[in-house]
């Protein structure tokens, strides 16, 4: 196999950026359990990117498929280890499938539905078992959850993992899933598409106001008595999660939060004001930051340097929040040490790990 190299590293398919991103996606996942790099590869290697998606899904489902059936066959011996690590993998295949799909697609249905099917399978078969859960917030548009107890007794800190609009709850089960756990601390994955699959989407995310959603889940993990109401961290996972920034400003009951910090709206702001000098660019508050009130806990933004945003612009920015917040912290991974493309795909490891080294710090988790 030729291999290529880029301005930004090694690159699968020179001439389709998309594919090649989400390629590298998924050989970073290989060292949290959600794929093979043997297996990456032998997909890839069948894959056609010029035929429109078709040989892409083919080739991760056929993968997908085969991991479900091997994690089946293991559970029926009783080995539920290799039952669970095959369906993480089978997991992060199916979503991978359906990338190049709209999401009314029946192709993407059908890989997310087994997708799903992977997911409640392994969940069930934890110990202690995780739980699926609804969390109402709109009429007619309840969220669907993954609840993973810690493992101690009483009542525990937790970390609600919730990505931007888009990323699906099921890949917090191989991503950071074992970071919350190893550390003591109850894990909530949820995400914007609510319990229904065949929910409009896009009426959803395209409401002003996804920042209420934060407060509806803060206020099921209150009423929760395996849960320490004082101690609950957020982790808003992806560029585009000022939404949660947004939500945890609104809501002074969190103890901890990893988010953009608002950074995105900020840049969108700085581009419509560019764009439009006559400052008619939105309901931005004081500092571009569309919140309206200050934080009330300690704030952690990551980034990785070859990401979107440039460094200089990053920390610019992060100035500028840091006026009014005195409790935030920026950390820039750089190329020299990795995590440092768009998500720190390239590795999230290294990433995961400070992050909820972090989250354990300031929710006071004893860690050995």
């Amino acid at each position: 196999m030729k291999v290529h190299f880029g301005a930004g590293g090694w690159v699968q398919w020179p001439d389709y950026e998309d594919f090649s991103i989400e390629f590298m996606k998924l050989l970073g996942m290989a060292q949290e359990g959600g794929s093979l790099i043997s297996e990456c590869f032998l997909a890839a290697g069948r894959i056609d990117p010029s035929d429109g998606g078709e040989s892409w899904y083919r080739e991760w489902t056929r993968m997908a498929e085969a991991n479900n059936a091997r994690a089946n066959a293991s559970l029926e011996q009783g080995h539920v280890l290799t039952a669970q690590s095959n369906w993480l993998r089978a997991i992060n295949y199916y979503q991978a499938s359906a990338f190049a799909f709209d999401i009314a697609d029946e192709r993407q249905q059908a890989a997310i539905e087994a997708m799903r099917t992977c997911a409640r399978r392994y969940i069930s078969h934890l110990t202690p078992a995780g739980e699926i859960v609804a969390i109402p917030w709109l009429e007619g548009h309840t969220f669907e959850g993954y609840f993973l107890p810690a493992a101690a007794t009483g009542r525990s800190p937790a970390v609600i993992c919730m990505g931007d609009p888009g990323h699906r709850k099921e890949e917090y089960l191989f991503k950071v899933a074992r970071y919350a756990r190893e550390r003591g601390m109850s894990l909530l994955a949820v995400d914007l598409f609510g319990s229904d699959a065949s929910a409009k989407f896009e009426d959803v995310v395209g409401r002003p106001d996804l920042e209420t959603s934060i407060s509806h889940v803060m206020d099921y993990l209150a009423t929760r008595d395996d849960i320490d109401e004082h101690r609950i961290g957020i982790l808003g996972d992806g560029a585009g999660s000022s939404f949660v920034a947004r939500g945890v400003a609104l809501d002074n009951r969190f103890a901890a939060a990893v988010c953009d910090g608002g950074i995105w709206d900020m840049q969108e702001r700085a581009f419509l004001m560019d764009r439009f000098p006559s400052g008619n660019s939105g309901n931005a508050g004081p500092g571009g930051v569309r919140f309206g009130r200050k934080f009330r806990c300690p704030i952690l933004i990551t980034l990785g340097a070859e990401g979107w945003l440039e460094s200089d612009h990053a920390t610019s920015l992060f100035e500028r929040l840091k006026v009014d917040q005195s409790d935030i912290s920026l950390k820039i991974f750089e190329g020299s040490e990795t995590a440092a493309a768009q998500g720190h795909s390239d590795n999230p490891t290294l990433a995961n790990e400070f992050i909820f080294d972090w989250m354990a710090d300031r929710l006071k988790v004893a860690t050995n």
